[in-house]
């Protein structure tokens, strides 16, 4: 059974690959990325796969029986793009799709959800059989600002008492490669998130317990977040939806205690400890 992943040399992608390569014969294993050249370091078959180019797609997906659609990293272009993936996975006569969506897509209050709402409808409308990995925030997303915490000597951010339950890609790129090479998951809606949330003044705290510095969230308002981060440097429309995100934490959209990520792993979810511990040593 022939399986591709999309956006393969992303980050999300990469953890995929490497985790597939554990389970299954590499000979399996098809990696669709833009270019193919940058993906001799995953040591399986690419394939040349861009969203936007609708005649390439149908071709790269010949003999794909499961396919896992992580989603774009186009903000704004994400709906259409999936749609054309979609499509000629269909006529390619692809069997499952597995899709990377947003935790709690359909009540989220992030403004990313309405992209994933569009693809999630578009393969239901499909009629392919698949599975929907609702992912959480990736821990990574909080815990690179760490260095910048420690230069200014405070963690600042837009998201309240709003409590995340992240994850490492690691574990969710795990998650997947369960689902990918196992039965009963087609129909299936999992909404993962790590099992233990937190807040971003506790990881501030864990950020100064590590370090042995005090480290003080200081939270902003929306709109003074988005331009302390277009002054250091962010692009607008990044520096407007991290704020934004962070306003959608504070209305709980990163939180849930299903603890479904941990029961596909088989194991507890990465702490939050370990990933601060990677930020400090990087």
């Amino acid at each position: 059974m022939k399986i591709a992943i999309t956006g393969a040399t992303g980050q999300l992608g990469h953890h995929v690959i490497a985790q597939l390569k554990n389970r299954i014969p590499t000979d399996d294993i098809v990696a669709l990325v833009r270019n193919p050249a940058k993906a001799a370091d995953l040591g399986v078959s690419t394939r040349a796969f861009d969203y936007s180019k609708p005649e390439q797609l149908e071709p790269a997906l010949a003999g794909i029986d499961t396919l896992l659609l992580i989603s774009s990293s186009e903000v704004g272009q994400r709906a259409a793009q999936h749609a054309n993936v979609i499509t000629a996975a269909k006529q390619a006569g692809v069997r499952q799709i597995v899709y990377t969506s947003l935790l709690h897509a359909d009540t989220s209050p992030l403004n990313l959800a309405a992209e994933h709402n569009e693809t999630e409808a578009a393969l239901k409308a499909s009629g392919i059989p698949h599975t929907l990995l609702r992912n959480g925030w990736y821990t990574e997303n909080y815990t690179a600002s760490v260095p910048a915490a420690l230069a200014n000597g405070a963690f600042y951010g837009s998201a309240g008492q709003g409590r995340i339950a992240s994850a490492p890609r690691a574990d969710y790129a795990e998650a997947a490669a369960v689902v990918l090479t196992s039965g009963g998951h087609a129909g299936k809606v999992y909404e993962l998130a790590g099992d233990a949330a937190y807040t971003l003044a506790e990881l501030a705290a864990e950020i100064s317990k590590q370090t042995g510095r005090a480290i003080p969230y200081v939270n902003l308002p929306e709109a003074e977040y988005a331009a302390a981060l277009k002054g250091a440097g962010l692009p607008e429309g990044l520096a407007e939806g991290l704020a934004s995100w962070d306003v959608g934490a504070s209305q709980g959209g990163l939180f849930d205690d299903g603890r479904q990520l941990s029961k596909l792993l088989g194991r507890p979810t990465t702490p939050l400890s370990t990933l601060v511990a990677q930020a400090l040593q990087a």
